[in-house]
């Protein structure tokens, strides 16, 4: 017999964490090849992880809502054949890591029992608290006697508003300078003057929370769903990561729509799709990105990562209100028929929840469609690690100015917004605005005699 780890796989290319939703196995269970074992979430999409081998369920490693990190061993699989998990040499490795000396061990022991003689343990349950600590977060707090109350009140700079190891020693090397402080402070008081009124400064040395919304009774409260909250964390970070502006233009896409009216009904028919503005608007972005492959890039650290592929991320509404990002895969290489059914099966499937986690990863830009809402232009966040994000207003027809050679006159036109979001770190006003006059220019220059 052998066992077999089973890990937390890669699921996009900005993710590096899960959530541990539920268990579809239970110790004991025969597991076949490819069957799913556990399920999963992110911020971008909720998954199954499947066996890699068939065997039976020894060991299940995290509980439900357990967060874990890519790579991370999730489960134990026994399986026929020779051990498969005790010949490991990261298991050898680590064993030799773990395989101290007695006089390194003894040096660093007794000061801790010196300590621990010292000082008393804080009675503080931290695991009470509704935030996400590390073990070594809190054997940190607990060596420093910080209660459960003044732990939460740290401001955390890992994922999610984490606490991470950084975060607790700066806050305790800040609480030891401020308590030197009032001691010195105490030492030599100063005597205030007669009626002086004196208030208390806000010290960034003192711990304080962010002062949050009352309930009363008369209001209903929801609780943030978990993707939910997921989103809008990824938002946040966004925002604290890329310096967002926005360049809009407005676009006569009359030609296009006097276009799809006329062949959209045989389309249908021949290819069983409905063809909607979305492909079209697609093959018009993709156009653009090729021609401008500066935008197509992301950044990692000092470092710009120009992208081979174009893979444009379509962002979806679900029926719960939060929003998925399926990829549409070398959208450039794509001709409309095929961009239309791709476009159409991503939608689908989006909404019913039936996404693979390959087809919400390695984005490289992404198109909102805020006009289906029926708003006229918005500024979108970008979706990290992207650097550019396109809103696709409303289509409306308004009076527009006519230009021929026989003069000008007023007309009714079609006519649309497109709001491009991009990170003016490594794209400037100049490429920004470029690249959307592209798109505009592609729309606007459309072909009413095309075939498709």
């Amino acid at each position: 017999m052998s066992k077999f780890e089973l890990k937390l796989p890669q699921m996009g290319e900005s993710v590096a964490e899960a959530t541990l939703t539920s268990w579809l196995k239970e110790v004991g269970d025969t597991i076949d090849m490819d069957e799913a074992v556990f399920e999963i979430a992110t911020d971008k999409v909720d998954s199954e992880v499947p066996s890699e081998v068939e065997g039976v369920l020894v060991e299940k490693l995290f509980e439900i809502d357990d967060v874990i990190k890519v790579g991370q061993t999730v489960a134990i699989i026994e399986t026929e054949g020779d051990s498969a998990l005790d010949s490991s040499p990261d298991v050898e490795i680590k064993k030799e890591e773990e395989a101290v000396p007695e006089e390194v061990t003894a040096a660093v022991e007794q000061p801790l029992i010196q300590a621990k003689e010292t000082v008393a343990a804080p009675t503080a349950d931290y695991s009470s608290s509704e935030r996400f600590y590390s073990p070594l977060v809190k054997n940190i707090a607990k060596q420093e006697s910080i209660s459960l109350e003044e732990l939460d009140s740290i401001e955390g700079s890992g994922l999610e508003g984490r606490v991470t190891k950084n975060d607790i020693l700066s806050y305790i090397e800040k609480r030891k300078n401020g308590n030197e402080e009032k001691t010195k402070a105490v030492e030599q008081p100063i005597e205030p003057k007669a009626e002086t009124k004196i208030e208390a400064p806000i010290s960034a040395d003192i711990p304080h929370k962010v002062s949050t919304a009352q309930a009363s009774g008369a209001d209903e409260v929801i609780p943030m769903t978990r993707m939910g909250k997921l989103i809008a964390q990824h938002m946040t970070d966004s925002i604290s990561t890329s310096a967002h502006v926005q360049s809009f233009i407005e676009v006569d896409v009359t030609k296009v729509v006097n276009w799809r009216n006329k062949v959209k009904e045989s389309f249908e028919k021949r290819e069983g799709e409905k063809l909607t503005f979305t492909p079209i608007f697609m093959e018009a972005v993709a156009k653009a990105l090729k021609k401008f492959p500066m935008v197509n890039i992301s950044v990692s650290g000092d470092n710009v990562i120009k992208k081979k592929n174009i893979n444009i991320g379509m962002a979806a509404a679900l029926p719960d209100g939060n929003l998925i990002v399926p990829v549409i895969k070398n959208a450039d290489q794509l001709n409309l028929v095929g961009m239309a059914k791709v476009v159409n099966d991503l939608a689908h499937r989006s909404r019913t929840n039936n996404l693979k986690p390959d087809e919400i990863k390695d984005g490289t830009y992404t198109v909102t469609n805020v006009g289906t809402f029926g708003s006229v232009f918005g500024t979108p966040i970008i979706n990290q690690p992207q650097v550019g994000i396109l809103a696709l207003g409303a289509i409306r027809k308004v009076p527009s100015v006519i230009e021929t050679s026989e003069g000008d006159f007023i007309g009714i036109r079609s006519k649309m917004f497109l709001s491009h979001s991009y990170d003016h770190r490594v794209v400037n006003g100049a490429l920004g605005g470029m690249f959307v006059k592209a798109v505009a220019d592609y729309l606007e220059d459309w072909d009413t005699e095309r075939e498709i």
